[in-house]
Formats: C-alpha cells, sequence, structure tokens
C-alpha cells in the first residue's frame, strides 16, 4: 500500500512538474527573442538560426542549456548592433552572459540584478552608455565581471562590495569618475559599517582595473595589493602612477590664486638667514654620524659577499639567493635557455599597446598581442595572481616550466622567445611567437569552416601529428600539451599548424597548491634539478584528444554538441560503417576525399579506443597520415574540378 501511495505521488509530482518547465522554457524563448528584436544589425547572421516558432532554443547558436533551461549565452566577437533588452534577465537559470566585442550601445538595463545564479557576465567592448547599475551588486554568485573598453559614466556603488565570489573585475578605458569605494573613502553617514567597505570586502579578488577612468582620491589600503598600472590614466593623487593632466581631470587652478598661496618671507627671515638654517655644531654631528654608518654599511657588504663565496653553489641550472618573502629567490640559468630573451615589463608593455590588446583571457591568465621594436609579432601571457600568493614553490615551477617550454623547438610548436620577471610591480609573463591567423577554432566555429578546404584541413590535422610526435617522441624528456584541442592550435598565414601551451598556468598552480615537500633551509635549495617533479606527461590523454581535435576538423562541430551531446558520442555510430562515414563531414565542405576520409576515420577509432587496438603512439599515428594522405592542392585539382573551383575561390 505504501509503495502504492509513494508511486502515486511521484505521479503528481512529475505531473505538475513537466508544466512548470514547459511555462520556464516559455519564457526564455521570450526572452531570448526580445534580445533578437532589440538587435538591428546582425552582419554575419549569428542570430540567423534564433526561431520564434522553435519552442526550444537549446539548438540556437551561442545558447548552451543543461536539461532544458538555458545557462549559457555566448554571441561574442559577432559585431551585432543594438540595444540589450530588459526582458533579457528573464533567463533565471543563466550562469554566463558573454556578449563581449559586439556594438552594443544605450544603458545596462537594471533587471540585470535579477540573476541570482549569473558567475560571467561579460560586456566589454561595446559601446554601452550610462551608469553601472547597483543593482549589479545582487549578483552574488559572480566570478568574472567584465564591463571594459564602454562609454559608462557615473560612480562606483558600494555595493559592488557585495560581490563576495568576485575575481576578475575590469572595469578600465571607461569615463567613470568619483572614489574607489573602500574602507577609506567616507561613505553614507545612514549606511551600514558594512555596505561601506566597499571593494574591501572582495577577498577573493585575484584580478582588477580601474585604468583610463576619471576616478579621484585615494587607492583604498585593501586594493594596493595590486599591481599599480591597473590605476593608470585616472585623476587619482599619485605621482608615481601615470595619471591624466588636471585639464583632462577638469581641474585648472587660476593664475591670480596660484600667485596668492605662495608664502612670503617676512622682513625679519629676509634680513637674518641664518635664524632660519641649522647651527654648525649640528651639522658637523650629522656628518659624523653619517660616515660611521656607511662605514658600518660596507662592512655587512663585505661580510655578506665573503659568507656567500664559502657556500657551495646549487646544482646546474638553479641558483639561489633570498626573497622578498620566502627568503629564497631561483634563477634562471642562462646557459638552458637557448637564446631565450629575459624582458622587463616596460618592454612588454610598449610593444603591448599598454596592455590592451588583448585577445584570450582564462581565470588564471591573460593573453596580450605585441609588435617588438623589430617588427617581431608575439603573444604574451600573463599570469593572474595576487603577489602576496606568490610562493616559492610556483617560482621554482614558473622557471622550471620556461626552462620546458625553451627546449621546443618545431616548425608545428609555438616557439618561446622570452619572459618577464619583474617583482615592481608584481609580474610573470611569457613570450611566444605569435600565428597572425589566429586559432583553429576561430576558423572552424566563428569563420563556419568557409576558408578552410579539404587540402588545408589534411594539412593542419599532418602539422599537429607532426608537432605532437615531435613532442612525445623526439625530445628527452618527452612534452604534452596541458589541454589539447582546437583553441591550442595557431595557424599561419599558410595555415601551418603550430601547438602553443597557454594552459601551462594550471599546471604550475595545481602542482604547487599538491607539493608539500620541503624546498628552503637556511635560504638553500633542497630539490635536486634531476629529482625534482618533471611535468605532468599525459601522452595518452594528448592521444585521445588529437583523436577528438581530427573529429573537430573534419565535421566542424565543437567537442561539445548540444543536441547530440559529446562529439565523440554522436560520431562513434557514423566512423565504424564505411557507408556512413560522410554524416560526420562539415557541410561547409563542398568536395573531400572518401581515401583520406577512411583513414582519418580508423585514427580517431584508435585514439578514442572505439575498437580493441594495440598501445598507439604517435609516431604511428603520425606514419600512417604521411603515407596516406597527400593534404597538397594539386592533389584535389587532379581528382575533381569541383576542388579545383573551390580552391581558386578560396581566399
Amino acid at each position: 500500500m505504501k509503495q502504492l501511495i509513494t508511486f502515486q505521488l511521484l505521479c503528481v509530482t512529475l505531473g505538475f512538474l513537466l508544466p512548470v518547465q514547459e511555462a520556464v522554457q516559455s519564457i526564455e524563448v521570450h526572452a531570448l527573442n526580445s534580445f533578437k528584436e532589440a538587435i538591428f544589425e546582425d552582419p554575419i547572421l549569428v542570430l540567423s538560426n534564433w526561431d520564434s516558432f522553435d519552442s526550444d532554443p537549446c539548438n540556437w547558436r551561442g545558447v548552451t542549456c543543461s536539461g532544458k533551461l538555458v545557462t549559457k549565452l555566448n554571441i561574442s566577437g559577432s559585431s551585432i548592433k543594438g540595444f540589450i533588452a530588459e526582458e533579457l534577465f528573464q533567463l533565471s537559470y543563466l550562469q554566463e552572459l558573454i556578449l563581449h566585442g559586439n556594438k552594443l550601445i544605450g544603458p545596462i538595463p537594471v533587471s540585470i540584478g535579477s540573476l541570482k545564479y549569473l558567475k560571467v557576465l561579460d560586456l566589454g567592448n561595446n559601446e554601452l552608455s550610462g551608469p553601472i547599475p547597483s543593482e549589479i551588486g545582487n549578483l552574488v554568485n559572480i566570478i568574472t565581471l567584465n564591463l571594459e573598453s564602454n562609454g559608462l559614466v557615473g560612480k562606483l556603488s558600494f555595493k559592488l562590495g557585495n560581490l563576495q565570489k568576485l575575481q576578475d573585475l575590469r572595469l578600465d578605458r571607461n569615463k567613470l569618475r568619483g572614489m574607489i569605494p573602500g574602507a577609506t573613502v567616507n561613505a553614507n553617514a545612514n549606511a551600514s559599517s558594512e555596505s561601506k567597505q566597499g571593494f574591501c570586502r572582495l577577498s577573493t579578488l585575484k584580478y582588477a582595473d580601474f585604468s583610463y577612468n576619471f576616478l579621484t582620491g585615494r587607492i583604498p589600503k585593501c586594493l594596493e595589493y595590486l599591481p599599480r598600472i591597473i590605476f593608470r590614466g585616472n585623476c587619482l593623487s599619485y605621482k608615481d602612477i601615470k595619471q591624466r593632466t588636471p585639464e583632462q581631470c577638469g581641474v585648472v587652478p587660476p593664475a591670480n590664486k596660484a600667485r596668492e598661496t605662495r608664502v612670503q618671507p617676512t622682513k625679519d627671515t629676509a634680513k637674518n638667514p641664518v635664524h632660519d638654517s641649522k647651527p654648525v655644531w649640528i651639522l658637523a654631528v650629522e656628518v659624523m654620524v653619517s660616515v660611521m654608518v656607511g662605514s658600518l654599511c660596507l662592512v655587512a657588504i663585505s661580510m655578506v659577499i665573503l659568507r656567500c663565496k664559502s657556500k657551495p653553489s646549487v646544482l646546474n641550472m638553479w641558483n639561489k639567493s633570498k626573497s622578498y618573502k620566502d627568503h629564497m629567490a631561483v634563477f634562471l640559468d642562462s646557459n638552458m635557455l637557448n637564446g631565450v630573451t629575459k624582458y622587463t615589463r616596460q618592454e612588454l608593455e610598449v610593444a603591448c599597446e599598454d596592455f590592451s590588446n588583448i585577445i584570450g583571457s582564462s581565470a588564471d591568465s591573460l593573453v596580450y598581442k605585441g609588435i617588438m621594436k623589430g617588427g617581431t609579432e608575439i603573444a604574451v601571457i600573463s599570469l593572474c595572481i595576487k603577489e602576496e600568493h606568490w610562493t616559492g614553490y610556483l617560482e621554482l615551477y614558473y622557471q622550471k616550466e620556461i626552462t620546458d617550454l625553451a627546449r621546443l623547438n618545431h616548425e608545428n610548436t609555438g616557439k618561446l622567445l622570452g619572459y618577464c620577471i619583474d617583482n615592481r610591480p608584481f609580474t610573470r609573463m611569457l613570450v611566444f611567437e605569435y600565428a597572425s591567423n589566429g586559432t583553429l577554432y576561430e576558423h572552424l566555429h566563428y569563420e563556419e569552416g568557409c576558408n578552410l578546404s579539404w587540402s588545408r584541413r589534411m594539412k593542419i590535422i599532418i602539422g599537429i601529428a607532426r608537432g605532437l610526435k615531435y613532442l612525445h617522441t623526439e625530445i628527452e624528456p618527452p612534452f604534452t600539451i596541458s589541454e589539447l584541442n582546437s583553441s591550442s592550435v595557431y595557424l599561419t598565414e599558410e595555415f601551418s599548424p603550430k601547438l602553443v601551451d597557454f594552459e601551462s598556468w594550471k599546471t604550475i598552480v595545481s602542482r604547487s597548491e599538491n607539493n608539500s615537500r620541503s624546498i628552503s633551509h637556511e635560504g638553500n635549495i633542497c630539490v635536486l634539478p634531476n629529482s625534482f617533479e618533471d611535468r605532468n606527461l599525459d601522452i595518452q590523454g594528448n592521444i585521445f584528444s588529437f583523436g577528438v581535435l581530427l573529429l573537430e576538423i573534419v565535421s566542424g562541430r565543437p567537442s561539445f554538441c548540444k543536441e547530440k551531446g559529446c562529439l565523440v558520442d554522436w560520431a562513434k555510430d557514423y566512423i565504424v560503417k564505411q557507408d556512413e562515414m560522410s554524416s560526420v563531414l562539415d557541410p561547409a565542405l563542398k568536395y573531400y576525399k572518401y581515401e583520406d576520409l577512411k583513414v582519418i576515420c580508423d585514427l580517431v577509432s584508435m585514439c578514442i579506443h572505439l575498437r580493441p587496438r594495440d598501445h598507439t603512439s604517435m609516431k604511428d599515428l603520425c606514419a600512417m597520415l604521411e603515407s596516406k594522405i597527400d593534404p597538397s592542392p594539386s592533389s584535389e585539382m587532379k581528382a575533381s574540378s569541383l576542388a579545383w573551383a573551390e580552391l581558386m575561390l578560396t581566399p
């Protein structure tokens, strides 16, 4: 009887939840359609498949769902122009709203504060105006808040201090005025002591940028751990930070008033200037004390030098010294760096246009594009971490990573050109050569594969395989890419791939957190280079990711498909059946070679272990590709007139 009652209750509950879920989905469809209606320019038709008659928006471009609920909207870099409709914030379960790099205008609706589950809000690089709504302070789960490069005005609200989980805050390049809300700033007398804290309540904040606004006053003490450079270009009361001119800040003192403020000497001081100076005997004492202190300093320095010479040096590639925090600093041996240059922060700042040219970002790092004086294009990856959280372990792992990357020298791997270690302000950066044609991900998914003919895709696949073979088998110790995917493959103008490990920061931080061994004893490093923990090698993980990447390249689909789930799950039934292999092909392809496709499908099966297979290496996979696939355009032109026409039209 109890089981029957439980079953009836379950049926009633399901019968109640289903209509509720359908009602929520109907509201979400209305919210997304309202957003589309407020957009009056869509040059690349990114919203073209948003069908107002479709009751399921989870298949619409840029929309990601969990179950049947919209959790992410990513329409970035699409040049759409219009307003942000208030109805958009009826997406109650939205966790990520990314509209970066468009031409959105008008104010940010105050209803944005209703998105209580929102974790990422990125409205940067648009043309938004008006103040930052104080209702943003209601987004208590927000981790990333990016409003950079707009035309936002007004003062910053103390309610932004409610964002207790905020890690990444970017407000630079707007027209914000007033003081930076913090404990040092006087708030409204009626406000609670908690609200007066402002940004001083943000204990999780890892990175912030307030530069190039019109902010005044002083930097709250709680934010002084941040690099001073993030406050530049304002109207703050600091001479050591580059600020706007008084004219730009609207502060021009009248000439007459300036004259009146000068102190005029009295008659007595004019006649008796000796009374304002120190007595001769005091000056003599000061000189003697200065000489004694200087002598003591020289003796101390000499003793330190003699003591250092008497100690044995640390083996091979590590030298030692004292650090500002751990009484230990590690310095790279130039003999291990194969011509890799040590740059100053100022050099990279000039090359990267004041670090304004951001081409990539994550919770742990930022990637900038720059041009050196000689014309060399560079990609600079900068670690986002507070100086107070930087430990001796992190420094050791960071510099070990530099020596690992410096070993790489292959046409299909990104070349490390240099690094930056500065402590004022705290900076840790890596400098790579820049591949000017963007990432493979951008060509496959933003441009819908229109620039990638079959021969180009085969050339890219073989290049990736050669790069992985080099990393896995041709250098000692081997090297693996931390996160191998289409975003880690950069393309040159000739569509030659280069593997770049921009995610190495994650391994540096994670390995440091997991390591509990003692590293110092009276300032000495106790871990020898040959026993030091090696880079985390996941060769089989790289091979699996290579198989997924092959599918992504030939299908034009991302590694996770909204309509079918995981790309591997969607494709596995097609790649094992010869008569259905063509079902995985990218619709943008006008021509392909069946023999090539069969080789690719066989390799995918080997990589992801869809059928029993012996241990597979990149050397074997690369040999199969090179022996069975001809990536030259001439092979396509011989095989088909359609391919010849496509190649002639491909830019």
